[in-house]
């Protein structure tokens, strides 16, 4: 009895002593973040208390290293160890050798029977690749011109800048995400050369004091001779042409249209007016056949009183006497008169009286 009470306690005297120094490990600093590109090597360091048993280091989840107080654990080539001390505590580093860009996430750190660990973030860069249409750019002297450069495959994608080593009168620049391909992006130089010389356009890496870069050269040709710089027209000018020769266009096609009214009411007025001379015409006609059958048949005299009217008018009584004044009367032939007997008169101052008899009227016919 009393061998077995002793074994007992010895037992709980060890386990005593395990969870003491177990309880006496601690992580007192953690990995930090890390921001790498793809090929390269990434390093975390976890610093840890003296009495340590086991260090284990996972990534995304999965335990890719473990480090025993004499020697590491390694399950895969690319995940190697390094060990420091440092102010009594020991220090435990992971290396990750040829980063591959799907070892990007969650770095942890932990010791065995602990509840405690150190975590961080790896971050996996790409650098692409940038391309510019031509090795060669030849231009006019003067005249305004366009360069574009492209990061093809970069994650995330870079910042695109230029360097000009040519005279120009004027260079802008902008830079614009790939529209459907966020692993791209184009720049968009322009300028107004002078002479020869190279153009450079330079990707810079977001959090990286990385670059690549990519130069071409530019010749500049003179202008032709007779040409000057400055005669291309603005947008804005070529925009207002285009306007003006559409609204003259527009004027054009409603002057052909009014024209062509006026030359179809013209024709109807004419054909009207010659209607009206054929009608005209035709009434005229019809007046000179009327007026020759009048010709032809004779005009009859209105005049004209037959000897019947005249006998009949002799019982009436006798017409005023004129004096011999009667023959001046205007438009009035000088009738037919004929002597009657009369009284006498005095024969100291004989009076010769005239009585007017009614004219005589003859019928004439004109015949031609």
């Amino acid at each position: 009895m009393e061998g077995s009470c002793k074994g007992i306690l010895a037992v709980l005297v060890i386990l005593a002593g395990l969870a003491a120094s177990a309880s006496s490990n601690q992580i007192i600093e953690g990995p930090k973040n890390a921001t790498v590109l793809v090929g390269l090597e990434a390093r975390f360091n976890c610093t840890i208390s003296q009495g340590w048993k086991l260090i284990m280091w996972a990534l995304n989840g999965t335990v890719v290293l473990s480090i025993t107080p004499k020697e590491p654990i390694i399950t895969n080539d690319r995940f190697t160890s390094a060990s420091y001390e440092e102010d009594g505590n020991f220090i435990s580093e992971m290396i990750i050798h040829d980063v591959q860009f799907s070892d990007a996430g969650h770095i942890k750190c932990s010791l065995q029977s602990s509840d405690h660990d150190g975590s961080a973030f790896l971050s996996v860069q790409v650098v692409g690749k940038l391309f510019i249409p031509s090795s060669g750019l030849e231009v006019t002297e003067d005249k305004p011109c366009n360069v574009t450069c492209q990061a093809a495959g970069w994650t995330p994608p870079p910042d695109l800048s230029w360097k000009i080593g040519a005279p120009v009168s004027h260079s802008s620049y902008f830079s614009i995400p790939e529209p459907g391909d966020p692993q791209s992006a184009v720049s968009v130089l322009s300028l107004t050369p002078q002479g020869n010389g190279t153009l450079t356009c330079v990707a810079s890496m977001k959090g990286l004091l990385v670059q690549k870069s990519l130069t071409v050269n530019l010749t500049v040709v003179p202008l032709p001779s007779g040409s000057q710089p400055g005669t291309s027209l603005p947008t804005w000018a070529i925009v207002l042409l285009a306007v003006s020769l559409s609204l003259l266009l527009i004027l054009i096609i409603v002057l052909i249209i009014i024209f062509c009214c006026c030359c179809v009411s013209r024709r109807e007025e004419k054909e009207s007016s010659y209607h009206n001379e054929v009608r005209k015409s035709a009434n005229a006609r019809t007046n000179k056949e009327a007026f020759e059958t009048k010709l032809k048949n004779g005009f009859k005299n209105y005049g004209y009183i037959s000897d019947e009217s005249r006998t009949a008018e002799t019982g009436s009584p006798p017409p005023r006497s004129y004096e011999a004044r009667v023959p001046q009367q205007r438009g009035i032939s000088q009738p037919r008169q004929g002597p009657r007997d009369s009284q006498p008169g005095p024969a100291s101052q004989p009076q010769v009286h005239f009585h007017t008899v009614s004219p005589r009227k003859v019928k004439n016919e004109t015949l031609v």
